[in-house]
């Protein structure tokens, strides 16, 4: 039996079809190219915007035409069923399952209990006793030197736009005792890279009995052997310490890049996304930020054309980006949620507006980051080779500790390793380089 899965929207998402790809290989599946050579083909959904949604459901769409074709299990996970699992097996009365967020981890059961009568739906509401389970398996992500690690699910924060509580619950973290365990199996099959992946991972710890927070789980991780880079994501302003900023000084594991989403830079629509700090509190963070790791690099999110946002408070957003100076961001038009509050706004900026901000916002932001990565022109980078760049196969593609994007001229023989890259080229969006070293490219230990 062979299985596809598709993935949309965030890191988390990834995290989660990477450990149901596992574990189908471990009941015996192998897995396939395309939907069309595979047996079982899952969908795993993202909601937090109007396009994710939209591109999931054409997706589905078209593989209920190629039932048509030819038979294959139809399966759907992921956040669109945990808010409206009745409305899409209606809309696409093909899908054989349906699946959320809370129960993931048993998809090789679920797939067992299949009737070739009527779908079958197990949509969770409340989490499982084993979901921090995750059986052993031999290769749990797609790329064999990077891993996510799911350290915190759900959210406690209600952010107005934010469907995140609904779809994926309130906020729970994973044992760190649990993390540690996964942790050293990732190192053990030769993973180099590990994100610590949390909705809030600020937040880690609030949710144990015994108190541990995200420095101290950093810590903790640092110490295993094999694991030579640390990430961790999302971070949120409300959440992040001093403590943290510290760790990221002290620990030579973890990378000098943190994503500290701001939203927006107005005072008032900041409130009205229920965000919990002021424009003035964010600046203070990435101005501490900045002093305890002089060489950070900090990427963020926006959203633009939020229910009644004016001019004014656009150009805010415009003046905090002039402050605070980011490396990359990602912009995004507002679209409203089903079951948040901010679904009860009145959407009253247009289209055109919406559209007219992001291009300045985006504009503003890519010439930061042109300025920044000019800065590196003609550096020498520790790059780990991540593999070949899915743009030009003659080509690798790595990344610093810091995040940037590196493609790189060498054998694939570096695939894998830390190399020294001099850095001769660069964009808002990648750096180019070859490596130092040309016979071997390879970092001494």
């Amino acid at each position: 039996m062979k299985f596809y899965i598709k993935t949309f929207g965030c890191q988390m998402n990834v995290s989660d079809s990477e450990k149901m790809a596992g574990i189908l290989k471990r009941a015996g599946y192998t897995p396939a190219g395309t939907p069309e050579e595979a047996d079982v083909v899952i969908v795993n959904t993202c909601s937090v915007r109007a396009k994710p949604d939209n591109k999931a459901y054409s997706f589905i769409g078209k593989l209920s035409a190629l039932k048509e074709r030819k038979p294959f299990t139809l399966a759907v996970a992921g956040c669109i069923p945990q808010k409206e699992s009745e409305e899409l097996i209606k809309r696409y009365p093909k899908i054989d399952l349906i699946f959320g967020t809370y129960n993931f981890h048993r998809v090789d059961k679920l797939l067992e209990r299949l009737n070739v009568r009527k779908p079958l739906i197990e949509v969770l509401q409340e989490r499982t006793e084993d979901e921090n389970v995750i059986p052993e398996i031999d290769q749990i992500t797609t790329n064999p030197y990077v891993a996510y690690v799911t350290v915190q699910r759900g959210c406690n924060r209600f952010c107005t736009y934010c469907i995140v509580p609904f779809t994926r619950g309130r906020e729970r973290s994973v044992p760190p005792e649990l993390v540690v365990e996964e942790v050293k199996r990732l190192a053990d099959k030769g993973v180099k890279e590990v994100h610590l992946l949390g909705q809030n991972v600020d937040f880690y710890g609030i949710s144990l009995e015994k108190r541990v927070d995200l420095a101290d789980l950093l810590y903790m991780v640092s110490k295993i052997e094999g694991i030579e880079r640390i990430r961790f994501t999302t971070s949120h302003p409300a959440g992040f310490t001093k403590k943290i900023a510290e760790a990221i000084r002290d620990l030579p594991k973890v990378c000098e890049y943190v994503h500290l989403p701001p939203q927006s830079g107005s005072n008032r629509i900041l409130k009205m996304m229920n965000r919990g700090y002021t424009r003035e509190e964010y600046i203070e963070k990435v101005l501490m930020l900045r002093e305890t790791v002089p060489n950070i690099s900090i990427s963020g999110d926006f959203i633009v054309g939020f229910p009644s946002e004016t001019e004014k408070d656009f150009e805010d957003t415009l003046r905090l980006v002039e402050t605070c100076i980011f490396d990359q961001a990602f912009v995004f038009e507002y679209s409203p949620r089903p079951l948040t509050r901010a679904y009860s706004f009145k959407d009253d900026v247009s289209k055109e507006e919406k559209n007219r901000r992001l291009r300045i916002l985006s504009e503003l932001l890519k010439q930061q980051a042109e300025e920044r990565n000019i800065q590196r022109l003609g550096n020498v980078e520790e790059v780990l080779i991540e593999g070949e760049s899915p743009k030009n196969r003659t080509k690798l593609i790595g990344r610093t500790r810091d995040n940037k994007v590196v493609i790189v001229d060498g054998h694939k023989e570096l695939i894998g390793r830390f190399v020294k890259v001099k850095i001769e080229e660069t964009s808002p969006y990648f750096l180019k380089g070859k490596p130092e070293n040309v016979l071997t490219g390879v970092l001494d230990d």
